[in-house]
């Protein structure tokens, strides 16, 4: 029983065991891709997920990963996928393209398969941000990833 008398509350599962994670990383920024990769691949081991049930692939950039998670996410073979990559401020408007456009493409995909993806695209105006943010969102991105794949089925 949860926090609220007489209603079912649904508790968050962060057990991994059993999960197939796909990861996506946009190697622009390589440096900070890497950064959340490590840290997010470490944490999805370290919340019971096999290394065997990851697969890892890498794109040019971050308009390039929403096709990619669309692509795995209709094979099947996914029960959570998760985007990672780093968007940094420049001095065009360019930023704000790549920003909500795989914003958008990620969420799209994720409505339109029923496949759960955690977004790790960091979008922060310089390197320092970046660097600062990148351990802490690749374990985020694990724990949503495993949590969101535990909790559909239970809808």
């Amino acid at each position: 029983m949860g926090r609220y008398d007489g209603i079912e509350e649904l508790e968050p599962n962060t057990n991994g065991a059993g999960l197939r994670i796909g990861i996506v990383m946009g190697r622009f920024n390589i440096d900070v891709g890497d950064g959340l990769l490590s840290s997010c691949t470490a944490g999805l081991v370290k919340h019971g997920v096999a290394q065997k049930d990851m697969r890892i692939v890498t794109v040019p950039g971050a308009l390039e990963i929403p096709l990619t998670l669309k692509r795995m996410a209709q094979s099947g073979k996914y029960d959570a996928l998760i985007a990672l990559g780093a968007v940094i401020r420049g001095d065009t408007y360019h930023f704000e393209i790549v920003s909500n456009e795989s914003s958008r493409g990620i969420t799209e995909v994720q409505l339109a398969t029923g496949v759960p993806i955690a977004n790790g695209i960091l979008t922060t105006e310089n390197d320092d941000q970046a660097e600062v943010r990148m351990a802490q969102k690749g374990l985020d991105c694990a724990i949503a990833a495993i949590e969101m794949a535990r909790l559909l089925p239970r809808l």
